[in-house]
This record gives structure tokens, sequence and C-alpha cells, in this order.
């Protein structure tokens, strides 16, 4: 993703985590971000939904948001409302009526290595002023 993509992500202030959890990787997980809408996480259970064994979506703060498991199904959802919010979104997915729609994604690597060059050039410029 390039450098403005990934600060559109950040736009709305609902950013949270989701780790991966596929067969043979050994408990390894790859973890993605991106903003957490039903709609998002719809999606993203969707397009992971046979190739994932696990997903276990966060906030920024590792709250849990959403727990899913192979073939796309909820297993935990705290926020009662969300889950709701999620079901028109995913239950189309799930029974093949429609395909799960693209949306923008980055990996955990990618914003953190923003967030790495954003305090990079915030410490240069206090230095410059000192």
């Amino acid at each position: 993703m390039t450098t403005e993509e990934l600060y559109e992500l950040q736009e709305d202030g609902n950013l949270g985590y989701a780790c991966v959890y596929k067969k043979g990787d050994n408990g390894m997980h790859t973890d993605y971000m991106f903003p957490m809408t039903a709609e998002n996480i719809a999606n993203f259970i969707g397009n992971n939904a046979y190739t994932a064994d696990k997903i276990i979506m966060t906030d920024m703060c590792d709250r849990l948001i959403c727990e899913s498991i192979y073939g796309g199904f909820i297993m935990t959802c705290p926020n009662q409302k969300l889950c709701r919010d999620i079901i028109p979104h995913l239950a189309p997915i799930q029974q093949g009526e429609k395909e799960p729609k693209d949306f923008p994604i980055a990996t955990k690597e990618e914003m953190e290595a923003l967030w790495h060059s954003e305090e990079e050039a915030v410490m240069q410029a206090e230095f410059r002023m000192l």
C-alpha cells in the first residue's frame, strides 16, 4: 500500500487488528489492520472463510471485537449490536448470493513502518528546534 492509502485507513479512528490463523502454520498468524466496521468485518471473514482456521479481530487496545472459525462462522462477538450489524452483510456471502467486497487492508508491518517513520520525523523536527 502507498503511504497515502495507509493514512486513509487511519482516518475514521476505528482501526483494529485481524489475526488470521491458517492450517499448517503451527500457531503462527498474519496480522492485518483495517477499520472495524460491520461491512468490513463481514467481507474480511468472507474473503478468508475457507483459508483460515480462525480469525480473531480486536481493537487497538486488544479488546475482542469478533472471532470466527473455518467456514466464516462467528463464534464470539461480545458487542451484540455489532454482531446484528455484521450478519446482514455476512449471511449473503456465506450463502453464495454475493461475493465479499474488496476494501483497503494493510498488514500490521505496513502500519508499524508508517508509525515509525512518523515518529522519526517528529524526533528530527524536535532536534532541529534545539
